[in-house]
C-alpha cells in the first residue's frame, strides 16, 4: 500500500469518526431540548409556593419533561395525580419532615460535576450545606426535622452488583454537627464486636426519640438490618438480607427491599415488611423488583419507585401483603408526605 492511500485511509477514518462523534452530540442535544419542553398528555406543572409544614400534601422530584422538570413539586396528597406546584428548587433526592427538608444536588461544573447536599427550612429555603462525596443515592430527615441522613455512591454506581461503595452521613440539623460516616460507629454483630475493611452502610431511617435509626450495613457478601444509637454511636445488627429499610410511623415495622434467590443479577429485589418484634417477614403484593427506598405514606400503605417513561413513576401497595400495586403519580420519584 502506498503512502498516498495510507493517508487517504488515515483521513477517511478520521472523518467517519468526527461525523460519528458530531452526531451523537447533536442527539443528546435534541434529548436535551426535547425534555426542555412538556410533553402532551404529561402532568400539568405550574409555578408557585412549596412549603414543607401544615399543607397535607406530597411533595416530590418532578421527572415530567419541561421547564421545571426535576423541581421539587407538591400536589394534595389526596390526589397525588393532580395538577403540581413547582418551587424551583432542583434536587436529585429529596425527603422532609416537620417542616425540615434534605435536598440532595448536582453542581455542574466545566469538566466533572460535584455534589452537595442542602438542609432546607419550611420554606425551602438553604440553612446549611455539605458536601457529599459521591453520587447520591438516599435521603432521609427524622421524624423531629432535627437530624437528616443521606447516602451517595463512593465507588460503582448500583446496588444490584457487589462492587460498589458507599458512603452514609448523618448531620444534625439543630446544631449543624456532621457525622461524615458511619463507618466509625462500633459494630456490635451477632452479640460480638465486628470489624472489617468492606464495610459499607446504606439507606438511613430514624425513629422519633432523636437517638435510635435503622440502616442497611454490607459485609462479606451480606448484608444486614442494624439499629443505630447516634448517642452511644454504635450499630448492631437485626436481621440479615435487609436493604434500604423504611421504619412505619408507629416505629414496629421496616419496609424494605429483600433479595430474592432466583431473581435476575441486575433486578434481584422484592419488597418486604419486617416486624420487629417477632422478626416475622410479610411479602408484599409488588412482584417487579424494586431499587427504592419505601415511604410510608401511613400505617397501611407503602410508596415506592420503579422505572417509567421519563425516568420513574410512583407506585403503592397495602404493607400487610393484601391487595396490588396501583400507580399513584407519573414521572416522580423521591416521595415525602407532608401532613
Amino acid at each position: 500500500m502506498t503512502v498516498r492511500n495510507r493517508v487517504l485511509i488515515l483521513v477517511a477514518a478520521v472523518a467517519v469518526l468526527a461525523a460519528v462523534g458530531l452526531a451523537a452530540v447533536l442527539h443528546a442535544s435534541a434529548r436535551a431540548d426535547r425534555r426542555n419542553h412538556t410533553q402532551a398528555g404529561g402532568p400539568r406543572v405550574t409555578p408557585g409556593t412549596v412549603t414543607l409544614n401544615g399543607s397535607g400534601r406530597l411533595v416530590f422530584r418532578n421527572m415530567a419533561w419541561g421547564p421545571h422538570r426535576d423541581e421539587l413539586t407538591s400536589v394534595p396528597a389526596t390526589a397525588p395525580d393532580g395538577p403540581r406546584t413547582a418551587s424551583g428548587v432542583k434536587c436529585l433526592r429529596f425527603y422532609a419532615a416537620s417542616g425540615t427538608g434534605v435536598c440532595l444536588q448536582a453542581v455542574h461544573g466545566p469538566v466533572s460535576d460535584t455534589y452537595r447536599a442542602l438542609i432546607l427550612d419550611a420554606r425551602l429555603h438553604t440553612v446549611d450545606r455539605y458536601d457529599v462525596p459521591g453520587i447520591p443515592s438516599r435521603a432521609r430527615v427524622s421524624p423531629t426535622g432535627h437530624f437528616a441522613a443521606w447516602t451517595a455512591f463512593v465507588g460503582g454506581d448500583s446496588y444490584a452488583g457487589t462492587d460498589f461503595s458507599t458512603r452514609a452521613a448523618v448531620v444534625d440539623t439543630r446544631s449543624g454537627k456532621l457525622i461524615p460516616s458511619l463507618e466509625t460507629f462500633r459494630i456490635v454483630r451477632d452479640g460480638r464486636p465486628y470489624r472489617a475493611a468492606d464495610v459499607n452502610f446504606w439507606g438511613v431511617t430514624f425513629a422519633d426519640d432523636d437517638r435510635t435509626f435503622y440502616a442497611t450495613l454490607a459485609t462479606k457478601g451480606h448484608t444486614y438490618l442494624v439499629r443505630g444509637d447516634l448517642r452511644a454511636r454504635t450499630v448492631t445488627t437485626v436481621h440479615e438480607n435487609v436493604e434500604c429499610p423504611s421504619l412505619s410511623p408507629d416505629g414496629t415495622r421496616i419496609a424494605y427491599k429483600k433479595r430474592v434467590e432466583g431473581l435476575p443479577k441486575d433486578a434481584p429485589w422484592r419488597l418486604y415488611v419486617l416486624d420487629l418484634r417477632t422478626m416475622r417477614e410479610t411479602p408484599l403484593a409488588e412482584s417487579r423488583s424494586v431499587d427504592d427506598q419505601a415511604v410510608w405514606r401511613d400505617a397501611r400503605t407503602v410508596v415506592y419507585a420503579l422505572p417509567g417513561d421519563y425516568g420513574a413513576d410512583l407506585y403503592q401497595v397495602p404493607a400487610d401483603g393484601s391487595g396490588k400495586p396501583r400507580r399513584i403519580s407519573p414521572a416522580a420519584v423521591s416521595p415525602a408526605y407532608v401532613p
